[in-house]
């Protein structure tokens, strides 16, 4: 059966390589044929190939409440936040918000990671907005069916303040955090999504709670964190996991140049210079080249307060507020100029943002 009648099979597959992402669930109702080419892992690829990916951002944000602002209850709405995921395509300056799991349907757990493999993004772990309870839940978004399914819990236990990091393709990676007794872990995992089947990873050398994970070209880098008895007090050092050997390198002492939160560190992308990783310091974008972190933009003036950071092609987009409380707002920084350009979004996309990931579709 032809995919569309009357076309040769290439061209009917160049036009579908063209829909966009938000209309998948429709082309795969239309016919099994149409269903079983967009599933195909050749059709991701030439997606990407051909440059009609899409390339979206995805955050754990709170809902803006404006009418609390209005009248002064600012505090209770920053202190009893409900988490939804919002939507942010580059591309178009487009906002959108994902549907709520069946799970969660009040909002998303506090402090809950995500990340994202082909077509899905994983939601693990958090705090359940009902009970303040630490969760070892999985929830997964299918963009292809524009639908939620649980999967396998985190083994191990509820973690919290974990790093989780992706491969992109076929795998998350869990490692770190602190138990329900506050202590710091050193136990890592990987999980693949389509299998949902969950595999121990050896040990960390070091406890690392609030530590923040990157995968880049086969290597999973764990940063910076504190042990238990530090609390609160970050440290310096990284490790970095080799999927292929399935061993951990030895520990680098000195991988930051301050022992600050990690948070905002990410992978420089695919056209970035080998090892190249971004991170804020202070107010300053510093970049990692070889084992030096050099300074390329001072942050915009208006962010004090930096929530998340995402790169692709050449670009940085930082989200972040002026202080406690405020709107969060975006920003673009050309990394070849290093001019900043102030995102337009909606009141309702300007809820805090707790965290973020980007996905290429």
């Amino acid at each position: 059966m032809e995919l569309i009648s009357g076309l040769p099979e290439d061209v009917a597959r160049d036009c579908l390589i063209r829909v966009s992402y938000q209309q998948f669930p429709a082309v795969a109702s239309v016919s099994k044929g149409w269903k079983t080419e967009i599933q195909m892992p050749e059709f991701r690829r030439r997606r990407r190939t051909t440059g009609h990916a899409q390339k979206i951002l995805v955050t754990v944000q709170s809902r803006f409440d404006s009418d609390k602002r209005a009248s002064g209850l600012l505090v209770k709405a920053v202190s009893n936040p409900v988490y939804r995921l919002s939507v942010f395509e580059p591309e178009t300056g487009n906002w959108s918000e994902l549907p709520l799991p069946p799970e969660f349907s009040s909002g998303l757990p506090m402090f809950c990671q995500i990340a994202g493999v082909g077509y899905d993004l994983v939601v693990m772990g958090g705090w359940d907005p009902d009970s303040w309870k630490a969760s070892n839940s999985v929830l997964i978004y299918d963009f292809m069916s524009a639908k939620w399914r649980r999967g396998a819990d985190m083994p191990g236990g509820p973690r919290t303040f974990f790093a989780c990091a992706s491969d992109s393709d076929h795998t998350v990676y869990v490692a770190g955090g602190h138990d329900e007794e506050k202590n710091a872990l050193k136990s890592a995992f990987a999980y693949d999504v389509a299998r949902d089947v969950w595999v121990p990873m050896p040990d960390m050398a070091r406890e690392r709670d609030e530590c923040k994970a990157v995968f880049r070209r086969g290597k999973l880098r764990v940063v910076g964190g504190y042990c238990t008895e530090m609390q609160g007090r970050f440290e310096r050092s990284a490790e970095e996991f080799d999927v292929t050997t399935w061993q951990w390198g030895p520990v680098e002492e000195e991988f930051l140049d301050d022992a600050a939160c990690p948070r905002t560190c990410v992978d420089g992308g695919d056209d970035a210079e080998e090892g190249r990783m971004y991170m804020c310091r202070g107010g300053d974008v510093v970049a990692l080249q070889g084992n030096t972190w050099r300074t390329v933009a001072k942050v915009t003036s208006e962010i004090r307060n930096v929530a998340c950071m995402g790169v692709w092609e050449g670009a940085l987009l930082l989200i972040g507020s002026s202080g406690f409380g405020e709107p969060h707002m975006g920003f673009v920084l050309d990394l070849k100029s290093g001019v900043w350009s102030k995102l337009v979004s909606p009141e309702k996309y300007s809820g805090h943002v707790q965290s973020g990931c980007l996905l290429e579709i």
